[in-house]
């Protein structure tokens, strides 16, 4: 028998005794699937010629690289825009890419075909033609080195949205991408338009931009000047009779650069109006409409107005090809 504090201790303890309960197992906790970030697509918008010796405006993402062809073509500048330019012998289309930071595009764009007739010039001094005489070579390679460095430049400016101006009046003496026979010696094309009038008629900045090169005595040029446009775009000025300019010098649109002469490989007074971008030789003509087009679409409603074009001057179309 059992003492009685004893058993009463026990029993105490045994109505204590909590009956053991089995805990439910919970799911194990699966964390929530991170939303898919959305990438928006790189724009790519462009306005001007698409056609040999043309060239357009584009505006992409900020900075975004460009790739004409599968060549890198540089980038986009902090607002987004960027220059393209086609050269006299471009393909039937020019495959356009612009990378951003996080995606791409690509679109192909059609590029039209010109036709080119050959142009014959004789009477030219034969040392501007075929130099043979060593010091002449030596200074057209320091000449050389000189206009390719001044091509290098990328001012930080937007002179190609401006709406390009005729640089001056005239008459239109040779047109752009002819072949050219000097002294019944066949030559390259003729990367320029010659706009023929008196000595002294004043020259002007077809857009805004910083002076390049300002020399008046090159040998085949003779006066010459180089205007960038910014983004690669860079017009020339040769056979000038008087320089209004400096290098590093900021001008304005319509602003005098200079006068129209004879002086290097010419046979008579007029401008020989040039465009480059980049590697590529450009129809300044065709500039004049392809930057008024940009102008347009860019900013509906701009006025534009390029001055009265050369006489004898006919406007491209794809039409007329």
């Amino acid at each position: 028998m059992i003492a009685g504090p004893l058993f009463a201790l026990a029993l105490a303890a045994a109505a204590c005794s909590a009956p053991t309960v089995a805990q439910p197992t919970l799911p194990t906790p699966v964390a929530a699937p991170s939303p898919v970030p959305v990438v928006a697509p790189v724009p790519l918008d462009c306005a001007g010629a698409f056609a040999q010796g043309g060239v357009v405006v584009c505006r992409t993402e900020p900075g975004a690289a460009l790739r004409v062809d599968g060549v890198e073509r540089g980038a986009a500048d902090a607002d987004g825009w960027v220059v393209l330019g086609f050269d006299r012998d471009a393909g039937a289309t020019a495959v356009v890419t612009a990378r951003g930071a996080q995606a791409q595009r690509q679109e192909t764009f059609a590029v039209a075909p010109r036709t080119f007739s050959i142009q014959r010039v004789d009477g030219l001094p034969p040392e501007t033609v075929t130099p043979t005489d060593p010091v002449v070579l030596a200074r057209i390679a320091r000449e050389t080195e000189i206009k390719n460095a001044a091509r290098e430049t990328r001012a930080a400016v937007h002179g190609f949205n401006d709406a390009f101006l005729w640089p001056m009046q005239g008459r239109m003496s040779g047109p752009w991408g002819n072949q050219r026979v000097l002294n019944g010696v066949p030559k390259s094309p003729h990367y320029g338009i010659d706009i023929a009038a008196p000595v002294g008629t004043p020259i002007r900045a077809p857009a805004s931009g910083v002076i390049a090169l300002a020399n008046p005595d090159m040998h085949f040029e003779g006066g010459l000047v180089m205007i960038d446009h910014g983004q690669g775009l860079i017009s020339y000025y040769l056979h000038m009779s008087r320089l209004d300019v400096a290098d590093g010098q900021t001008v304005a649109q319509g602003q005098v650069i200079g006068a129209v002469g004879r002086s290097g490989r010419t046979t008579g007074p007029h401008l020989c109006w040039r465009m480059r971008w980049r590697d590529r030789n450009l129809d300044p003509s065709l500039a004049v409409q392809a930057l008024q087009t940009a102008r347009t679409h860019f900013n509906p409603g701009a006025a534009v107005d390029a001055g009265a074009a050369p006489s004898g001057f006919t406007a491209w179309t794809p039409a007329a090809q």
